[in-house]
């Protein structure tokens, strides 16, 4: 079964390639950028992209509406 799904991973990267190659892109650069971000993905990210679940930023609410005194 690994084979399959290998098989046709490895059609769809060098289609991806093509593709890139024939819009004016080396083809060295493209398995580059192609091998750069195989290895972004495998590590996650240290930073948070996600700044509203950022604990280190707190926002006070105002008190200057009317209920509020």
């Amino acid at each position: 079964m690994e084979g399959h799904w290998t098989n046709e991973l490895r059609q769809k990267v060098e289609a991806l390639v093509d593709e890139y190659v024939a819009a004016g892109a080396s083809q060295s650069d493209v398995l580059d950028v192609i091998a750069k971000t195989g290895v972004d993905l495998r590590f996650p990210k240290t930073e948070d992209p996600d700044r509203a679940s950022d604990k280190a930023v707190v926002e006070e609410p105002a008190n200057d509406w009317p209920a509020a005194t």
